[in-house]
């Protein structure tokens, strides 16, 4: 398996760093990563993690500006996409094509060989223009995981919470998480 993982600047980018542990528990999962200004800026602000343990996790690491990077051509082929978090400019950048960075140019590129991109909006509240966005991206075979909370599981943490949202977004891969705690029915079928 070959993953592009996308960090972009929106709030919450400590949660990339559970999806790459995640990932990197998988047996022969390839990671490409890369990481916007915007998210270099917020890391510092947000996350007590050094930043090289979240670079770390990655098998390569591209330079945001590089559009001649590998991952930047359809010809290196790659299971699909995950941008976590995703801003609101990440995301009107891919709704428009405007692959004016290597984040962005990765994305297009998945999305015109039919590969999966799941984006992980984070902002609230949400404004007609933002939903709008995560329509148009939608309707271009993106999958939208907003980082919602969840309950019915038990989680009494933040680290659980994040697990959960990463256990969903590995669902769209076909991969079980092991952390991830499925509804499994009230027990009361019939």
């Amino acid at each position: 398996m070959r993953m592009i993982v996308g960090v972009s600047g929106a709030t919450g980018v400590e949660m990339s760093f559970y999806l790459l542990k995640a990932l990197r528990s998988l047996k022969d999962c390839e990671i490409h990563l890369i990481l916007s200004e915007g998210a270099k800026l917020t890391w510092e602000l947000e996350s007590s993690i050094p930043m090289d343990e979240l670079t770390a996790l990655a098998d390569v690491v591209h330079d945001n500006k590089n559009l001649a990077a590998s991952i930047s051509s359809g010809s290196f082929v790659t299971d699909g996409m995950i941008i976590m978090p995703c801003s609101m400019k990440t995301l009107a950048g891919i709704t428009a094509g405007f692959a004016e960075n290597l984040l962005l140019r990765a994305a297009d590129v998945c999305m015109k060989e039919g590969r999966k991109v799941v984006l992980v909006p984070r902002e609230m509240p949400l404004s007609r223009l933002h939903l709008r966005n995560m329509e148009c991206a939608a309707e271009y075979g993106c999958v939208i995981v907003p980082p919602v909370l969840t309950f019915y599981n038990g989680s009494k943490t933040v680290e659980d919470q994040i697990n959960h949202i990463v256990g969903k977004i590995l669902l769209q891969f076909g991969i079980t998480y092991e952390k991830f705690v499925p509804w499994t029915g009230t027990g009361k079928e019939g």
